[in-house]
């Protein structure tokens, strides 16, 4: 009798492990489209501005939102053709001088521009020097939390060398904290932009794919 229950939960145990993978892909997507629909969905700012859009072709809100929601889609469509046919550098330099006029949304501009630049990985000489690196607090050894070294050459806090940091939030990797951290705390990882990007995204569920696995002594 033993036997055979212990024969079943190994059975049970052995599909919760395989279905696994596909349940937090599960979670995770799930999660991502109410975060979305949290900042995105009819009843969010956006989603009334998207609404406001469409109110003058109907008089639902909800119409308005999905005809406001085509629109922009559209218009991103139309971007991408300007982009592809090379007509773009001009309506960029026209945003970017007029985004530069305005003294606090030209640093957000600016902050936000060249973060999505280094996760396209565009070669500009300005992102070359940043690359993804361990912060172990405490020193090696201590918590690791994978980063981004905002450039190799250290500076100087209280007579020792510090490491300016980025450290990405997750899901969303496009905000995060500017941690200023010991130099011997930081060493390189080798995971890539692709890799730092994926484990940030699935919150760390796609870590064994970029990082070394430690397989348990049985």
């Amino acid at each position: 009798m033993n036997s055979q229950l212990r024969h079943v939960a190994r059975t049970f145990l052995t599909g919760l492990l395989a279905a696994l993978p596909l349940l937090a892909t599960v979670l995770v997507v799930g999660w991502v489209l109410r975060l979305l629909w949290a900042w995105l969905g009819p009843e969010s700012f956006i989603g009334s501005v998207l609404a406001a859009i469409g109110l003058g072709l109907t008089g639902s809100h909800y119409v308005g939102y999905v005809i406001g929601v085509l629109l922009v889609l559209l218009s991103i469509f139309a971007l991408g053709m300007l982009v592809e046919a090379r007509l773009e550098r001009g309506l960029a330099r026209l945003v970017n001088t007029l985004i530069n006029r305005i003294p606090l949304v030209r640093n957000v501009y600016e902050m936000a521009r060249k973060f999505v630049d280094l996760l396209s990985q565009r070669e500009t000489d300005g992102l070359k020097s940043m690359s993804p690196v361990w912060c172990h607090f405490g020193g090696p050894g201590g918590v690791a939390v994978l980063g981004l070294l905002s450039t190799p050459q250290p500076i100087v806090l209280n007579g020792q060398p510090f490491h300016a940091v980025l450290v990405p939030t997750a899901p969303v990797p496009v905000g995060g904290g500017l941690l200023y951290v010991p130099q011997h705390w930081v060493t390189p990882a080798d995971v890539g932009m692709d890799g730092l990007t994926s484990i940030y995204v699935s919150m760390g569920v796609t870590s064994g794919q970029h990082l070394k696995v430690q397989v348990p002594k049985q």
